[in-house]
């Protein structure tokens, strides 16, 4: 055969190949693993992966995941080489995965750099912080908040409630039982509201229970101001066990100056869901309790002046299984284009943790006030809260924090925080059982035996 007509054939079956893999691609989907589950949900996701298409001619599966699953799901596909593209994960697997070789933390880090660093949230990006870069992309996140009455602070010439010492001023003056409860703090020691409310508050002085190492004693200076500290909440609150369902009752009914609170109450305040009236008044619609309310997230101690916020961030992971190129597009086009769309699938408990692009540093922030929340009504926030409080409430971020992210111990803070003994403890010595510093012992010793 002519030198030509080899040419031709190996042309021929070149250009075949090419076309054949090309459907192929064509015929890939992107699949995304998302935890929010819920049908409701699901639609906006599949609204925005449309979006995505349109855009980019990328299929995207939006496959749901039981967040108890999770873990479970990812160890499984992994270890048969058949992960998702993108999984939407909490916090605790970021770093875990990374080191695990599960999440590609050079794509994520690729997206973070594109897209600017300094767009997001610090706090948010130093959780997932990883290797010189990012174990995973925050999408969004909240942060615990402290509830007040702004109208008696106002009335009654107090500082806001963003330290121990400001609060403790204000249930001095605000105290007035049973007309008035100076605080709703949480002492049932079996719930898992007391142990955030808890981290939240020790994490505000500066306080953790472990280091790289592991298990490292509380500083007892520390841990006694916030004993003392708490101890004093507790005594400005109603007797009996508490937790978030009287919290959030007295408040409503007007009964409390100050509670501790996740923001899915944001909604609830303003008479937006029929389950958690205010009953402050006799419409259960009003808005009035919500004009009255100002928030909170940066809580400090006197030992730490910068503060904290407990916080809650999620994240877009990108897999070492995936179609790197399509993912990263997908994740840009999420914190991007279609980021509201991502933020809209519920406002209220979705705070942007990215606030704006090169065009407009408060962008998405502006954008997210302006979406709808609620359950049986609906209204922006903008409607519902003022501007200054919205920027508290997205500057948690900022501060965002928990135990043993950064020292690479979640695992274990989170075992310590479950075992409650932290809860008993402090309720033990709230009941006046034994001194601050005796508690501070038992804690050590306590904490100290788990592994």
């Amino acid at each position: 055969m002519h030198m030509f007509g080899r040419t031709l054939l190996k042309t021929t079956a070149l250009a075949t190949f090419l076309v054949a893999g090309l459907s192929a691609a064509q015929a890939d989907t992107l699949r995304f693993w998302t935890t929010e589950e819920q049908p409701e949900r699901l639609i906006k996701q599949e609204e925005m992966a449309a979006g995505f298409k349109e855009k980019t001619g990328i299929d995207v599966s939006v496959i749901p995941v039981s967040e108890k699953d999770l873990g479970k799901r990812a160890t499984a596909a992994f270890a048969a080489g058949d992960l998702p593209d993108v999984i939407y994960h909490t916090l605790q697997y970021a770093l875990p995965w990374a080191e695990a070789g599960i999440l590609d933390t050079e794509a994520a880090t690729e997206v973070i750099g594109n897209l600017d660093p300094e767009s997001f949230a610090s706090g948010a990006l130093g959780m997932a912080a990883y290797d010189g870069g990012y174990a995973s992309v925050p999408v969004d996140g909240w942060t615990q908040m402290v509830v007040y009455r702004k109208d008696l602070f106002d009335q009654n010439g107090l500082a806001a409630p963003t330290s121990y010492e400001a609060i403790l001023a204000a249930v001095d003056k605000l105290h007035n039982p049973p007309e008035m409860f100076g605080f709703v703090a949480a002492t049932k020691i079996d719930e898992n509201f007391m142990s955030q409310v808890l981290e939240h508050v020790l994490l505000a002085n500066g306080i953790s229970p472990v280091d790289g190492n592991g298990f490292k004693p509380l500083d007892e200076q520390k841990t006694v101001e916030a004993l003392e500290f708490y101890k004093a909440i507790a005594k400005a609150s109603p007797a009996g066990e508490l937790y978030w369902k009287q919290s959030r009752e007295l408040y409503f009914a007007g009964k409390a100056a100050m509670i501790i609170w996740s923001p899915f109450i944001l909604d609830e305040l303003a008479g937006l869901r029929d389950s958690a009236p205010p009953t402050i008044n006799d419409d259960p619609t009003s808005k009035e309790l919500a004009s009255k309310t100002g928030i909170v997230t940066t809580l400090s101690g006197p030992s730490n002046p910068d503060g904290a916020a407990w916080g809650d961030i999620r994240y877009f992971g990108i897999t070492n299984d995936a179609d790197t190129d399509a993912a990263i597009q997908f994740v840009e086009f999420s914190m991007d284009e279609g980021y509201l769309s991502t933020l809209s699938i519920a406002p209220e408990g979705k705070f942007p943790v990215r606030r704006g692009d090169g065009s407009d540093a408060e962008k998405f922030i502006a954008g997210w006030a302006e979406l709808p929340v609620g359950v049986d009504r609906k209204a922006p926030l903008t409607d519902l809260y003022d501007a200054a409080t919205i920027e508290r409430i997205v500057g948690g971020l900022d501060t965002a924090s928990r135990w043993g992210v950064q020292e690479g111990q979640l695992s274990l803070a989170s075992k310590m925080i479950n075992a409650q003994v932290i809860n008993r403890l402090v309720r033990e010595f709230i009941d006046d059982e034994r001194d601050a510093a005796a508690t501070v012992a038992r804690l050590n010793e306590e904490l100290a035996k788990i592994q």
